[in-house]
């Protein structure tokens, strides 16, 4: 069976490779190291599927057991060998290779047509806002840590410098008129 990636996955093979640790210290660590940036633990059951499964596909095993009086039972979890190397395998995958990712930003884009230019306007003055308070705030975030604990942080600001620029120039075209459509434009590029 071929271990599904995940960004989470990863996050937690990379924690197990310090040392066993049971899910809720994991969960406590990525958001104290802000890793919660890079994969998704709003969902504190998202951290315990994702536990199953690398255990499942036999990328860790349960190390012991823990009971301490008045606090609940505690898994504890470790790497296998399997998991180390798969580990390794998909940071470097990850790492090497750009990936066919899905988010929500191009798919509003493919389909603003029905949207007025001038209500996209709007809406991407509205994004390109928040955008430079994640700037701001990612920024002041940073602080004075060590460049290895911060280069996802770079990356993310590099995306999202970018992006408020390329937001800048959009709507720039849109208000000018450079950049417009209306439906029945649109409607005459579609097939019979």
């Amino acid at each position: 069976m071929t271990a599904r990636r995940s960004a989470l996955a990863l996050v937690l093979l990379v924690l197990l490779a310090e040392e066993p640790m049971h899910p809720y210290r994991m969960r406590e660590l990525i958001k104290e190291r802000g890793k919660d940036k890079v994969a998704n633990v709003a969902q504190r059951n998202s951290v315990y599927q994702t536990i199953d499964r690398l255990e499942r596909e036999g990328l860790i095993r349960v190390r012991e057991t823990l009971r301490s009086e008045g606090r609940p039972e505690r898994t504890v979890y470790e790497l296998t060998p399997t998991g180390t190397t798969t580990a390794t395998t998909w940071l470097r995958e990850m790492l090497s290779t750009p990936a066919a990712e899905y988010p929500d930003m191009p798919a509003a884009l493919a389909s603003m047509l029905i949207l007025t230019p001038e209500d996209v306007a709007t809406c991407l003055t509205t994004r390109r806002g928040l955008v430079e308070a994640e700037i701001a705030a990612t920024e002041a975030e940073m602080g004075p840590l060590p460049r290895i604990f911060v280069l996802e942080d770079e990356y993310a600001l590099a995306l999202r410098r970018a992006e408020a620029e390329w937001l800048r120039s959009v709507v720039d075209d849109l208000r000018s008129g450079a950049l417009w459509w209306d439906l029945s434009l649109v409607k005459g590029f579609a097939g019979p």
